[in-house]
């Protein structure tokens, strides 16, 4: 037979070295974990955006890789038989009696066996880990601050990819390209610190908030009772109620009324954190519309702002990642007595202890202690004496405070992450609702507190309507 018709032989008989051997397990575990994961990617529904990276990039990466190694093996082979001068004259056939034969067929098949068994289990647990919320928050360092705000939310219970991933062919190639271009700025170190936000791309509020939460459904008034402490001896508190007129479905009046009504459209045009706003358009259901815009308004400005058509999280803008400012997380701990408010002056000094500079998280755990401590062996001796456990439990909980808010390595701090949600913190409402955003016919969007909420109590110790409402 002639050596064109045997070329086989030498190729599998030089292909039973360790090199050979390696290229063959990495081109079948690249190619079941392939075929076990391109269902899942293109299964539907949201699903993570590193998949692609997986599924495109990392295993056809391990395939090809394989497919080198084996060549490679059999040219090293090859070589050290003509070095020692023991390469042979003619290859054994290509059949069960040949050993080189029955070597490589066995390794083929028990790789191929293991990597059904194992490497498809491995396929689908790393598919679904990657579209987990521990993947998203605690694999992905630089989301430490938004998970650990995540945990304590009220959509703690919904999935990352639920919200940040949509369906349909353009959700598909933007997440796919996000995922590829985070992870670049990941390994290069090359992120943004601290995560900029808005965040642009996000799926609009339709597709995600009405899932769970219908614009049909009215709430109506809902009552609002705001517990705040002073900073004197005796952390004083005061309450503030109000009437909040939430509106919503086929009613007109109220917050989500005015904004979401049926029919109801509004436009906006801001800069890229949506807090400036010159320019707004509401349009009614009747097709009428109305243009507001700011005194320094030109509409050549247009082109350098984002248009947008105002939904759920232009005001919830921080569903599932709220930070909170230092003086109300304090008024919260005060209020749920997680910090005794018989500890004098604690309002104050825990005010001071967290607005003061920490290099890292490690070093405002060890000092914000030590700072109370010190202040109530100084100021308040007896204090220590009698209320050693509250102080204890006063510097724990505003580590806590501290700790779920700020992130040093993120240059996340107070304020950082605005929540627009009132007008009391940030701007919210008065983005728009300012009395500054006019119309040529002369009216404005207005800042009229009763359109919005009724004041029962602002900032009191008592009052009839207090007593009335049960808090003494």
């Amino acid at each position: 037979m002639s050596n064109r018709s045997n070329w086989h032989r030498p190729i599998v008989s030089l292909s039973a070295n360790p090199t050979s051997f390696l290229g063959v397990l990495l081109t079948t575990t690249g190619a079941v974990a392939w075929l076990f994961t391109l269902p899942v990617h293109f299964g539907g529904g949201p699903g993570h955006p590193y998949l692609g990276l997986l599924v495109f990039l990392a295993l056809p990466l391990i395939f090809f890789a394989g497919l080198i190694l084996i060549p490679v093996g059999i040219i090293l082979r090859r070589r050290k038989h003509h070095r020692r001068g023991t390469y042979p004259e003619e290859f054994p056939p290509v059949n069960w009696a040949n050993p080189a034969f029955r070597q490589l067929s066995t390794f083929v098949a028990l790789a191929t066996a293991a990597n059904v068994a194992i490497g498809g289990h491995l396929s689908y647990s790393a598919v679904d880990y990657m579209d987990s919320v521990g993947f998203c928050g605690q694999s992905c360092h630089v989301m430490t601050p938004q998970f650990t705000a995540y945990q304590v939310s009220a959509h703690a219970q919904v999935a990352c990819v639920e919200c940040h991933v949509g369906e349909g062919a353009e959700s598909f190639v933007l997440a796919k390209l996000n995922g590829v271009s985070q992870l670049v700025d990941i390994a290069t170190g090359s992120y943004s610190r601290p995560i900029p936000t808005p965040v642009h791309n996000l799926r609009p509020a339709g597709e995600t908030c009405a899932n769970c939460h219908s614009s049909d459904h009215r709430l109506g008034d809902r009552l609002r009772v705001i517990k705040k402490f002073t900073g004197d001896d005796s952390n004083t508190a005061s309450f503030t109620a109000l009437l909040v007129h939430i509106g919503g479905g086929s009613d007109r009046g109220g917050i989500h009324g005015a904004h979401l009504a049926p029919g109801r459209s509004i436009e906006y045009l801001s800069d890229a954190s949506r807090e400036s706003i010159p320019w707004v358009l509401s349009t009614y259901s009747s097709g009428n519309t109305k243009e507001f815009t700011t005194e320094d308004w030109k509409p050549e400005q247009a082109e350098s702002l984002f248009k947008r058509t105002m939904d759920c999280t232009d005001c919830h803008n921080r569903p599932a990642h709220t930070f909170q400012l230092a003086d109300r997380a304090l008024d919260e701990a005060l209020a749920t007595g997680r910090i005794d408010p018989a500890l004098p002056m604690i309002k104050k000094k825990g005010l001071e202890v967290l607005h003061a500079e920490y290099d890292s998280r490690q070093q405002a755990a060890a000092g914000i202690p030590e700072a109370l401590d010190e202040f109530y062996r100084a100021e308040y001796p007896e204090v220590l004496g009698t209320q050693s456990e509250a102080v204890r439990g006063a510097a724990r909980e505003v580590v806590a405070i501290y700790e779920a808010n700020v992130f040093p390595e993120m240059n996340v701090t107070w304020g950082t992450y605005p929540n627009q949600i009132g007008h009391t913190d940030f701007p919210g409402c008065f983005r728009c609702h300012d009395d500054l955003h006019t119309r040529q016919e002369g009216d404005t969007i207005t800042q009229d507190c009763s359109v919005c909420h009724e004041l029962l109590a602002m900032a009191e110790e008592s009052s009839e309507v207090l007593t009335a409402l049960g808090i003494e």
